[in-house]
């Protein structure tokens, strides 16, 4: 791996940091909070690409199962793994390299703008919420015992902010790739 590449994967990890140490939002009735760690992790995927955003998303949970307090509310370690939030952590991985993958198949074949910020959007949506979900969601139905439908309805609630997050992150990896087309490739 080339030198710049481990520089921009540290970087999108740190990122992932930054924004996961803001501090979360708890909603309740249900131990999920809202955080913008998915939003660093479909920025990482939207912009550095399939392998790169993926391993961004890898450094990211691997600082934190060895107990460095990166995940949101300082949280750190592999107990946090094992938590209501634990399928959501691991499909942020997944998520990325979906994003990454949809993103070059979609917004870098586009020739316009608008159509260019539609591929970043579609990319973002099915990776950073449709994947992520499909791997937290029956995680905190298991871990919580709150049954697969009831877990569905609970996190219900996130998809509105997700949508902003996929909306932010496509126009950020739209604009970047405008003055540095090569980032994602």
């Amino acid at each position: 791996m080339k030198s710049h590449n481990t520089v921009l994967i540290a970087l999108f990890a740190a990122l992932i940091v930054v924004l996961s140490l803001i501090p979360p939002i708890p909603l309740p009735g249900i131990p999920v909070p809202i955080t913008l760690q998915t939003l660093g992790a479909m920025l990482a995927g939207a912009m550095l690409g399939p392998v790169r955003g993926a391993l961004a998303c890898l450094l990211y949970l691997g600082l934190a199962a060895i107990g460095l307090p990166v995940l949101p509310g300082g949280r750190g370690g592999l107990g946090a793994f094992l938590g209501p939030t634990g399928g959501f952590l691991v499909g942020m991985v997944v998520g990325a390299l979906v994003i990454g993958w949809l993103a070059r198949m979609l917004a870098a074949r586009a020739t316009q703008d608008w159509a260019k910020l539609g591929g970043y959007v579609v990319a973002c949506v099915v990776g950073g919420i449709l994947v992520v979900y499909a791997f937290g969601v029956p995680w905190l139905a298991s871990v919580t015992k709150m049954g697969l439908s009831k877990a569905v309805v609970a996190v219900a609630v996130f998809v509105p902010g997700d949508l902003i997050k996929a909306v932010i992150a496509a126009w950020v990896a739209s604009r970047v790739e405008r003055v540095w087309p090569m980032l994602g490739r």
